[in-house]
């Protein structure tokens, strides 16, 4: 299956944030399932960045 993840599932993921809910971590690590990230979460991601330095 292929899920399309937003930003804040990308970053609590790659942060082990413990808001992300145990289900939603084990699909993506789920080696059988496609993972998709849109362009638009990495531009928000870069804005949200830039603007804390």
């Amino acid at each position: 299956m292929a899920y399309l993840l937003d930003k804040h599932a990308i970053l609590w993921f790659m942060a082990g944030d413990g808001i992300l809910p145990n289900k939603s971590k084990n699909l993506i690590q789920d080696f059988r399932n496609v993972c998709l990230v849109s362009i638009a979460s990495l531009w928000k991601i870069t804005i949200k960045v830039q603007k804390e330095n």
